[in-house]
């Protein structure tokens, strides 16, 4: 995940933070003062973001060694020590909030999204995301539900087609907008439509949508819809769907549920920075 974005947001986050210099830090430690550290986790989680965090600390200071001891996607124990550094005590500690504000939140992320990969496990459901995610940190947080075992809605506004209830509003009717549709977007791409009442499911079906977003439905109203589409089309499932209610959802004949807490609600994972030792020089 060492793209070009990437290495600009890391560059961003540092400026944030330590655009100014490390005050405390260069106050009390010499350039040659010494240390070794850790990152290590505070609870069992799904670790996501090591190798951004070991950039993060070479970006500060190139001479900083870093040493990885898990890697992206595994499940770790609590106390587990994920990452470990060694060089200049003052580049540490000017890179450990930064380091650690990448990978508490692309680990929180990761961990939320297994929890619902296994909730759904032996359905045949796919749950994946949405565009509901950090400005600027789509990649990555996309990235880390990957990670988490769950997968990827469209990245962005130009991936496929989906038509929402304002693009309906606006262009006069679902099947307008379907036509409309069709007739511009490239010949790959796939048409969804975004559908609420029975009503709309039927007129997505009329204009042959190959996916239907069945939006706030209960799962009764979603066992409904699904026998209306009878395989017709692709079923998306979106909206009110939360951790407990999910295996409500995850019905036969539902291929995809979306779910945008998987980012925009993942809590911070806990991992902390440990100075172990003042390394010899």
């Amino acid at each position: 995940m060492l793209t070009p974005r990437t290495e600009h947001l890391i560059d961003l986050a540092l400026e944030e933070d330590a655009g100014l210099g490390d005050v405390t830090s260069r106050a009390i430690f010499p350039a040659r003062h010494q240390s070794k550290a850790f990152i290590s986790t505070g609870h069992d989680l799904v670790i996501c973001g090591l190798e951004v965090a070991a950039r993060v600390f070479t970006r500060v200071d190139p001479a900083l060694r870093v040493t990885l001891s898990a890697a992206d996607g595994d499940r770790v124990r609590r106390g587990a020590r994920v990452l470990q550094i060694a060089g200049s005590t003052a580049s540490i500690l000017t890179a450990e909030r930064t380091a650690l504000n990448f990978i508490q939140r692309l680990s929180g992320i990761a961990t939320q999204a297994r929890r619902f990969a296994a909730a759904v496990l032996g359905t045949g459901v796919r749950i994946v995301d949405t565009r509901k995610t950090t400005p600027g940190f789509r990649a990555l947080e996309k990235y880390a539900v990957r990670c988490g075992g769950c997968h990827n809605h469209r990245s962005s506004l130009g991936e496929h087609v989906l038509i929402k209830d304002n693009h309906i509003a606006a262009a006069g009717s679902l099947a307008r907008a379907v036509a409309l549709a069709r007739e511009a977007a490239p010949h790959l791409a796939r048409i969804e439509v975004e559908a609420k009442t029975f009503a709309e499911v039927k007129q997505a079906l009329r204009a042959q949508a190959d996916v239907i977003l069945l939006d706030n439905m209960t799962p009764a109203g979603v066992q409904q819809a699904v026998a209306v589409i009878a395989g017709a089309a692709l079923v998306e499932v979106s909206g009110g769907v939360r951790f407990e209610t999910l295996r409500e959802y995850a019905l036969p004949g539902v291929d995809v549920i979306s779910i945008g807490a998987l980012t925009h609600s993942a809590p911070a994972a806990d991992l902390s920075l440990t100075i172990v030792e003042r390394a010899a020089r």
